[in-house]
C-alpha cells in the first residue's frame, strides 16, 4: 500500500503537528520561523497568511521535506532547527511521498518536454507500477481540466495557467495526503487565477487531501478553506502564530490588525504616494520607441543555406517610453508580454521591426539598444526579471546592491536608502537565495535601482509582496517617475497599474504565426 493511500486505494489525508518548531537559515542572524505551535487535522484546508518574510514559504518547504539547508544525512548543517515538525507523526523528510508542493513560478516546475511524461514524473519517482501511473496521469489531467491535450503535447507550448495546472496534475498523480501550494497564482492573469483555484477545489472535493496554501491575496481562497492561520516574522519573544481561526471570524474581528501586518484582506488597497512632479497630461522626452515590432525568445535556425527566422509570439507592436511616465504592459499569460519587455530593454533581438533609443537615452551609444555593450545598457536601461534568482551574482545581499555601482565606477550613496526603503536592512549579510519570495523580488528591484538607469523595465514587480511592501514599492517608483525615470511594468496587478498611472499597452493572446 502506497504511503498516501488508504486500504481502499483512495487518498489518505495527512496530519501536521508543530511543537515549538523554528528554523534559521544558514548565515542568518534571525530565524525565519520561531516557536511555531500548530495542528492541522487530516483533510483540513488552511490558508497561511502573513507579511513578507514571516516564514510561510520556509514552513511549506519544511513540510515537503525539501528545505535546502538540510544535508543528505538529514541534519541542518549550518542552519539551526528547533522543536519538532511532523507529518503523520514523522519528520517530513521521512514522509516525502505524503506531500506534494506546487511553487510560485510555473516555468521552474516543468521537468519534461511532453505533457504526459511531466505528469508521470513524480509517480515514477515513487515507484508506482507502470500501468497504475498512466491511469493516474489520465485521471489527473481530467481533474485539472487538461484532458483535451494529447500526452505528447509539448509543455513549452502551454500558457502560464496551463503550466500551473500541469504542475498540480503531477502532484495529484502522486496521490499525496498533503497538498502544499506556495503562491500558486502569483504570476497568472485573472482567468488563470480562477483556473488554478477551481482545479484545486475539484481535486480536494474528490480526494479529501489536506491543504495548506500560501497566498497574499485572501479573496481568491477565502471561500475554499476552513481556517486562516496568520504568521508573524520570527523573534525570540513572540510566537510564530499571530491569529488562527475560521476565515470570517479572523477577517472580521482582526481586520485592523491584519492590514497593519500587511495582509491583503478583501476590499483593502493600501494608500500610496501620489504623483506630484510632472503632470500626467504633460508628456516627457521620448527615450525608447518600438515600431512594428515582432518578438520571440527563439533563435533563427538554418535549413541548408537558408536562415529561417523564429516564429514570433507577438508582432506589429508599437509603443513609446517617455521620461517620467509609466507604461503598463498587460494581457493574458502567453501573449508575449515578457518577451516584448526583454526586447524593448535590449536583451533580445527583434524578429522584425525595430526598437530605437532617442538621443536623450543613447548618449552616443547608438540607436539600437540590442547592440549596446553591457556597461552601456545597465546605466541606461535596468531590467528586473520575472525570476529574481536570474539576477543574483554574489552570495550576500549587500554585495548584490554594490555590484552595479562598483562595476560602473559610481558612488554607493543610494545603497543605504534602497536597503531602508525596500526593507532589506536586516538582511545585508544574508545569502540572496535564502530570502523569501517577496524579499528576493525587492532585492532584484533594488539591484537595478542601484545603477540609477533612466528606464526601468520590471516584470511582475509586485508578486509575493504583502500590502505594506507593495505600497512602499509603488510609492518609491512614483518618486522615481517624478524625478524623470521611465517605468515599464509587465503586470497583472490592476491596483499597481492604477497607482503608477500613465499609459497601458494591452497585448492579446495570439496563435503562433507560421514562418
Amino acid at each position: 500500500m502506497a504511503p498516501s493511500q488508504d486500504a481502499a486505494g483512495g487518498v489518505r489525508p495527512a496530519a501536521v503537528t508543530a511543537r515549538g518548531w523554528g528554523w534559521r537559515h544558514a548565515g542568518r542572524a534571525k530565524p525565519a520561523v520561531h516557536a511555531l505551535d500548530l495542528d492541522i487535522r487530516p483533510g483540513e484546508r488552511v490558508l497561511l497568511l502573513g507579511p513578507s518574510g514571516a516564514g510561510k514559504s520556509t514552513l511549506l518547504h519544511a513540510l515537503a521535506g525539501v528545505l535546502g539547508d538540510i544535508n543528505d544525512d538529514g541534519e541542518a548543517g549550518d542552519a539551526d532547527e528547533s522543536g519538532s515538525l511532523l507529518v503523520d507523526g514523522a519528520p517530513p523528510r521521512e514522509r516525502r511521498g505524503r506531500s506534494g508542493l506546487m511553487q510560485q513560478d510555473p516555468e521552474t516546475q516543468v521537468v519534461l518536454s511532453r505533457v504526459g511524461d511531466d505528469v508521470a514524473f513524480g509517480a515514477e519517482n515513487l515507484a508506482v507500477p507502470r500501468d497504475a501511473i498512466w491511469a493516474r496521469v489520465h485521471e489527473a489531467l481530467a481533474d485539472v481540466g487538461l484532458s483535451h491535450l494529447p500526452l505528447d503535447h509539448p509543455t513549452s507550448a502551454l500558457s502560464g495557467g496551463q503550466k500551473q495546472r500541469l504542475a498540480l496534475a503531477g502532484i495529484l498523480a502522486m496521490r499525496p495526503g498533503l497538498i502544499l501550494l506556495d503562491e500558486p497564482t502569483a504570476n497568472l492573469d485573472p482567468d488563470g487565477v480562477l483556473e488554478v483555484r477551481d482545479a484545486v477545489a475539484r481535486c480536494l472535493d474528490k480526494t479529501g487531501a489536506t491543504l495548506v496554501v500560501v497566498e497574499h491575496r485572501v479573496s481568491v481562497w477565502k471561500d475554499l478553506v476552513d481556517r486562516i492561520v496568520v504568521l508573524q516574522p520570527g523573534s525570540a519573544s513572540d510566537p510564530a502564530v499571530l491569529l488562527d481561526g475560521p476565515p470570517d471570524r479572523v477577517l472580521g474581528e482582526a481586520r485592523a490588525m491584519l492590514t497593519a501586518a500587511g495582509v491583503w484582506v478583501p476590499g483593502y488597497v493600501p494608500a500610496t504616494r501620489r504623483r506630484s512632479g510632472i503632470p500626467a497630461a504633460v508628456t516627457g522626452n521620448l527615450l525608447l520607441a518600438a515600431e512594428d515590432l515582432a518578438v520571440s525568445r527563439e533563435r533563427p535556425r538554418r535549413k541548408g543555406f537558408r536562415k529561417i527566422p523564429p516564429v514570433p509570439v507577438q508582432e506589429g507592436v508599437a509603443a513609446q517610453v517617455r521620461a517620467g511616465q509609466a507604461l503598463a504592459v498587460t494581457g493574458p499569460n502567453g501573449a508575449g508580454k515578457s518577451t516584448f519587455a526583454l526586447t524593448l530593454a535590449g536583451l533580445l533581438e527583434p524578429v522584425s521591426g525595430k526598437v530605437s533609443a532617442a538621443v536623450d537615452l543613447s548618449r552616443g551609444a547608438g540607436i539600437d539598444p540590442y547592440a549596446w555593450k553591457a556597461e552601456q545598457l545597465i546605466s541606461r536601461v535596468g531590467t528586473v526579471f520575472q525570476e529574481p534568482e536570474h539576477q543574483f551574482v554574489t552570495g550576500k545581499v549587500l554585495d548584490e546592491l554594490l555590484f552595479g555601482p562598483r562595476h560602473l565606477g559610481r558612488g554607493e550613496d543610494r545603497v543605504e536608502e534602497l536597503l531602508e526603503r525596500l526593507r532589506l536592512t536586516q538582511l545585508v549579510d544574508a545569502n540572496p537565495y535564502t530570502l523569501s519570495g517577496g524579499e528576493k523580488r525587492r532585492l532584484s528591484v533594488a539591484t537595478v535601482l542601484a545603477a540609477s538607469p533612466q528606464v526601468l523595465v520590471l516584470d511582475e514587480p509586485t508578486f509575493g509582496q504583502d500590502a505594506n511592501t507593495w505600497a512602499e514599492l509603488a510609492s518609491f517608483l512614483s518618486e522615481l517617475l517624478d524625478a524623470g525615470t521611465a517605468v515599464v511594468s509587465v503586470t497583472h496587478d490592476a491596483e499597481f497599474t492604477r497607482a503608477l498611472g500613465g499609459a497601458e499597452l494591452r497585448m492579446a493572446a495570439t496563435e503562433p504565426v507560421a514562418p
